[in-house]
């Protein structure tokens, strides 16, 4: 067992930002579903917007922080990339907006909201492994949570093929099947971004173990 908490002295702001940036990309990843469920409703990225500059000014902090607080054990590199892999999160998730904002006329009928459901699971589980790092946790905790989490991106993945094959033997519009396909595969990509932060998490564990 270990705890972050050691490594990083009495500083608590790296829980602190980590936490909030996690949080940032959860509520992004919800507000999405949102839209998923409704594309007509979305008549503007500012939500999005506001979300990912926050979470930029987030990382924005942690490099700062690290640069002034100096780090016993827990290598710098290492905050620095969960902090990286969380941005991506929020940063993805308003490409898909402004996909959804550009081609609202193709999305009727389309089957978005498993992806959707996936991916706030997924964005769910990265912020309770954040929270664990706060408490200090086992390994084997950990790494049932990214287990968890990596069965929830091959089910995403899963749900992609399964989206791709209806569409593509399907008669449609070509010019929607083209929209449609970029759009699951830019959900898919925001899957692949909440593993690869739970990746980063489960390896901070594995060098501190």
């Amino acid at each position: 067992m270990f705890s972050l908490r050691k490594f990083l002295g009495q500083e608590d702001k790296f829980f602190d930002l980590l936490e909030a940036s996690a949080e940032e990309a959860r509520g992004c990843v919800q507000t999405l579903l949102k839209y998923l469920q409704s594309p007509t409703q979305l008549t503007t990225l500012d939500e999005f917007i506001v979300s990912r500059r926050k979470d930029k000014a987030i990382t924005a902090q942690i490099s700062e922080a690290l640069c002034t607080t100096f780090v016993t054990t827990l290598e710098r590199e290492d905050i620095e990339d969960l902090s990286v892999a969380l941005y991506r999160i929020p940063k993805t998730v308003e490409k898909i907006a402004e996909r959804i904002l550009l081609s609202p006329q193709y999305l009727p009928g389309a089957d978005l909201g498993r992806q959707g459901a996936l991916l706030v699971r997924a964005a769910d589980m990265v912020l309770i492994m954040i929270r664990e790092l706060r408490k200090g946790v086992h390994l084997e905790r950990i790494k049932q949570h990214n287990d968890h989490l990596q069965l929830i991106e091959s089910e995403a993945d899963e749900v992609l093929l399964d989206l791709l094959r209806g569409l593509y033997s399907s008669p449609s519009n070509t010019l929607r099947a083209v929209v449609l396909k970029d759009l699951f595969e830019l959900l898919e990509k925001v899957a692949d971004r909440c593993r690869d932060a739970g990746n980063v998490i489960n390896l901070i564990v594995l060098k501190n173990s």
